[in-house]
């Protein structure tokens, strides 16, 4: 519920219309279903996805993503709007590279890792800031963000993909998240 609660309101804050072009960087929990969603909610929207992980890229391109690269890898055009799950700040340094002028990079994440913060410090402010690109955060999900999601999520039949684990088996879960072995969420049994 909440990667796609989240990942519903990061869709609606980049401000994608039919017909443009949205990025998604990570390809995890929340993202899966924001593709889901914006084929749905944007039919003739291109969607291009980017991670480190060649088993989540070809999980992209099995859900309908017109292309699927790694993080530093780029598409043949701009996009209009690029919604970051990942944990570092690397992957905003690319999207700010890939955003058209005018478009938005949306950060959904709960926190980034200090490791490669100072990559921000090397921003190229002709190529990455200027021509009013936006960098928006999500912070919180509302009661109307979870309704909407619900009720477009039951229309167009979304359903997450997940892998269950016992409780015992959170560790492994865990540590499999941090090696990038991830088809869509996980999901702990209690």
């Amino acid at each position: 519920l909440c990667g796609g609660a989240i990942g519903y309101r990061s869709l609606r804050l980049s401000n994608l219309q039919d017909g443009q072009s949205l990025g998604l960087m990570g390809f995890g929990g929340s993202n899966h279903l924001v593709l889901k969603l914006a084929r749905y909610k944007f039919p003739n929207a291109k969607i291009f996805v980017f991670s480190r992980n060649p088993k989540e890229r070809e999980f992209a391109l099995l859900l309908g993503a017109a292309w699927a690269g790694g993080i530093d890898q780029s598409p043949l055009e701009g996009l209009d709007a690029v919604i970051d799950t990942t944990p570092v700040w690397g992957a905003v340094s690319e999207a700010l590279k890939r955003v058209r002028p005018g478009g938005r990079v949306v950060i959904n994440a709960i926190r980034k890792e200090e490791s490669d913060k100072s990559i921000l410090s090397q921003l190229d402010y002709p190529s990455q800031l200027w021509m009013e690109k936006e960098v928006k955060s999500v912070a919180n999900v509302t009661r109307a963000d979870v309704r909407e999601f619900l009720q477009v999520a039951a229309e167009a039949g979304i359903k997450p993909e997940f892998q269950e684990y016992e409780l015992k088996d959170a560790n492994t879960a865990l540590l499999e998240m941090k090696q990038g072995k991830i088809h869509g969420s996980k999901v702990l049994r209690i």
